[in-house]
């Protein structure tokens, strides 16, 4: 069931009746019950995958803090069962995503290497269908699991309120990656309705859906006209599908976080901000502080840490980097343009350090470009920023193109065509002929410069929804209504109204 269906619009405010008509004890129960029917109308069969990582991390858990109660955790002996249960638990889980994720991938580049060294091939006759939000309920269960090794989180005892943690409905199929700390926490209190909760919710909501039917979707008929024909379209064209991309997939994922943060917040529920302003970043390493949150504080918190962080010397660091954003790609995709991808966003981090002492050197010419006095360094720190901002986005994009093509050898090819500038489609109307007319571009390009005012305001650290939420009721009104009726115009609902599903979803 997609957020942006009909079916969803229906589902939804239904559940919320009820759950507030229920009592307190009942509520959790309901929102579970709800959670697995959401999830079932992709394939009913997806659920056993669900409850089969349910049980065993529920139980792992139980196991861990039994055998801490049961004496001095210090002892060898009671170290390595807990290290077995861990361990145990995790190669479970991960086999399961391993298997339904990774299998096809396995498998291609094995009889590849037969092949090699000609030897037989080995023959798979049957086709594995990635379970959606496999990867993230998944992320979320063995977080859980680490915490309570960790001691950071008791173990929960209730195995339908534990079952809702990983199955609430959402933020199952696409995040935010929530922290037991947080989610499981919450569905410990009693949610009343409360009239703030209802409003910021559905502005949330709306926000969401602008992002998605209005930008992200249109967006992408742009990018599927060129990314979908590798060597086609040149230069200027090839840029800017890649840059259109960038605004596609940020608007289509932020959407989505964005959307599951307000219906959770109607439910009395706060979720994680999941993006925080991105693209207004001054370097790629503040850009992974603010793209994806919950998932890049799990690779820092459960891989990067673990290895070793920074504090086994510059070399080791750049190595964990690497790997971290190694895995990051493989976990996105099973292929070696995902990986490629990671590698890429760790390369541009591990070249920002290195490079820091020219960064330095640069500053100080710069001040001594811009002359003395207090004018002169305002604008000195203005086109500093402004280079940065221009540099990290350019850097993000080159690597969007390996994450978009899917291919590795397509990625290639992309970035050989957008070597072919051809400076005449800058001016000829060229673009309008990418699957969107003149007047829609004209709208995607508003759109745009909206999000981007809305965002330069959170990057500064304004509050937009709670600064709408402080105007007179009439003005709160007339910004939804609007709202609704762009969305309900301008949204790219797809051929006879088919509703275009959210890119993470794949993952």
């Amino acid at each position: 069931m997609l957020f942006n269906s009909m079916g969803f619009l229906i589902f939804f405010p239904t559940v919320a009746l009820i759950y507030y008509l229920l009592p307190h004890k009942a509520r959790y129960l309901w929102l579970l019950a709800a959670s697995w029917y959401f999830y079932m109308q992709w394939n009913a069969v997806y659920i056993l995958l669900l409850l089969s990582c349910t049980v065993v991390t529920y139980v792992a858990g139980l196991l861990l803090e039994k055998i801490k109660s049961a004496g001095d955790d210090g002892t060898a002996r009671h170290r390595r069962q807990r290290v077995l249960i861990l361990s145990a638990a995790l190669a479970v889980s991960l086999g399961l995503l391993g298997f339904f994720k990774y299998a096809d991938f396995a498998l291609l580049n094995l009889n590849r290497l037969l092949s090699v060294l000609r030897l037989p091939r080995f023959t798979w006759e049957y086709s594995i269908v990635l379970p959606v939000g496999i990867s993230f309920y998944t992320l979320q269960a063995l977080g859980y699991l680490i915490d309570v090794y960790r001691g950071d989180i008791y173990a929960e005892r209730n195995f339908f309120r534990y079952a809702l943690f990983l199955a609430f409905f959402p933020q199952l199929v696409a995040g935010p990656v929530e922290r037991s700390r947080n989610l499981l926490v919450q569905l410990y209190a009693p949610k009343r309705f409360d009239w703030e909760n209802l409003r910021r919710g559905f502005l949330l909501m709306l926000w969401g859906y602008f992002l998605k039917v209005v930008i992200a979707d249109r967006a992408a008929v742009i990018v599927n006209t060129v990314y979908e024909e590798p060597g086609e379209y040149a230069g200027f064209l090839v840029a800017a599908a890649t840059v259109f991309f960038a605004v596609q997939i940020y608007c289509d994922f932020y959407g989505y976080s964005v959307i599951a943060r307000g219906a959770a917040r109607v439910l009395g529920i706060e979720l994680m901000d999941n993006f925080n302003a991105p693209y207004f970043s001054q370097s790629v390493k503040e850009f992974w502080r603010r793209w994806h949150i919950s998932l890049s504080g799990w690779f820092r918190d459960y891989l990067y840490i673990p290895l070793g962080g920074n504090r086994k010397g510059s070399f080791r660091r750049q190595v964990n980097l690497l790997t971290v954003f190694a895995v990051s790609g493989l976990w996105h995709g099973a292929s070696v343009s995902y990986i490629a991808w990671g590698l890429l966003n760790g390369i541009w981090q591990a070249a920002e350090d290195l490079l820091s002492y020219v960064k330095g050197a640069l500053r100080g010419a710069l001040r001594r470009l811009g002359g003395a006095g207090e004018a002169g360094r305002e604008n000195l720190l203005f086109c500093e920023r402004l280079f940065k901002r221009v540099l990290t986005f350019g850097l993000i994009c080159l690597a969007w193109v390996f994450f978009r093509a899917g291919d590795f050898s397509n990625a290639l090819e992309m970035l050989r065509c957008m070597l072919r500038f051809d400076w005449i489609a800058i001016v000829d109307g060229s673009v309008y002929e990418l699957g969107v007319n003149r007047e829609y571009f004209r709208v995607l390009c508003a759109s745009i410069l909206l999000l981007g005012c809305v965002d330069y305001r959170k990057y500064r650290g304004a509050d937009m929804a709670s600064a709408l939420l402080r105007q007179r009721w009439w003005f709160r009104l007339a910004a939804e209504v609007g709202l609704v009726f762009v969305i309900l115009l301008f949204g790219c609902y797809g051929v006879e109204y088919d509703t275009s599903e959210f890119i993470y979803f794949q993952f």
